[in-house]
């Protein structure tokens, strides 16, 4: 491989890597099907319940109206609550309701034995390069995060 193509090829990976795990994901779900910045933000408001809209933007590196925007749907969808923050009227904090709480343990569940079934079928050289390398994928999705926006 070209010095050159190594980000080139990982970054069309990755990519494809998760694009082909949403749809193996999607398959069998009831709609409206979860796409990936509302599980993130799920995944974030359960963890930090209380968490308001401009934080969730931050922590998700997202604009805060892209994020009102899956908060609505995802409130439409049953899943999360907005109350208002009592320190600061014009300001809300979000909470997951009973039912995100459902959907991300299922998501989380299908998404563990989706790749558990996948990494299995890989040999154990394969295994062994991946694991070797999540300490750097680690740190390059830390850079990443770091980044100053372009």
């Amino acid at each position: 491989m070209a010095a050159g193509s190594l980000p080139d090829e990982l970054a069309g990976v990755l990519s494809g890597i998760q694009r082909l795990a949403r749809r193996r994901l999607w398959h069998g779900l009831p709609a409206p099907r979860p796409r990936g910045a509302q599980v993130e933000l799920m995944r974030l408001v359960t963890a930090r319940p209380g968490i308001g809209v401009s934080a969730a933007a931050r922590e998700l590196c997202l604009a805060a109206n892209t994020v009102s925007t899956l908060v609505n749907q995802l409130m439409s969808a049953g899943l999360l609550l907005r109350e208002a923050d009592p320190g600061d009227g014009r300001a809300v904090l979000l909470f997951p309701t009973p039912s995100c709480g459902e959907r991300l343990r299922d998501w989380d569940a299908r998404r563990a034995a989706l790749f558990r079934d996948h990494v299995r079928e890989l040999t154990d050289g394969d295994r062994a390069a991946l694991a070797a390398a999540l300490p750097a994928l680690r740190r390059l999705s830390a850079s990443l995060r770091d980044a100053e926006p372009v």
